[in-house]
């Protein structure tokens, strides 16, 4: 079991940065996987970011790559997804989540995650 409690969030102006974290308590081998997923209303939750626990790899979603940053701190069980030149379409709820020995091809699948945080709001203006 993982459970998973994300931070940070809220309101931006276009152009701007934001920080979401992602707390993760239980289950936290080297064998796990973090991801930041979200989904804007009206449309399927869609990956953002992922990171793997062993090795530290890093993939991101071609909306984000390149004004995106995951980063993970074992010591503190936290992933940290730092968003800069924000867009109007970064628009939506953003969810952490988590599993286990997940292959590449499904690190980008929601439905491969078994542990899911609340979520929290992210808004850009424009």
């Amino acid at each position: 079991q993982v459970q998973l409690v994300e931070s940070g969030g809220g309101l931006a102006q276009a152009g701007g940065s934001l920080r979401l974290s992602c707390s993760a308590s239980g289950r936290t081998d080297s064998s796990l996987t973090m991801a930041w997923f979200r989904q804007a209303p009206g449309k399927e939750r869609e990956f953002v970011s992922a990171i793997r626990w062993g090795g530290g790899h890093t993939y991101y979603a071609d909306s984000v790559k390149g004004r995106s940053t995951i980063t993970g701190d074992k010591s503190k069980k936290m992933v940290v997804l730092q968003m800069n030149s924000l867009k109007p379409d970064d628009t939506a709820v953003y969810y952490c989540a988590a599993d286990t020995r997940l292959i590449l091809s499904s690190i980008g699948d929601p439905e491969q995650y078994d542990y899911w945080g609340q979520g929290t709001q992210v808004t850009v203006s424009s």
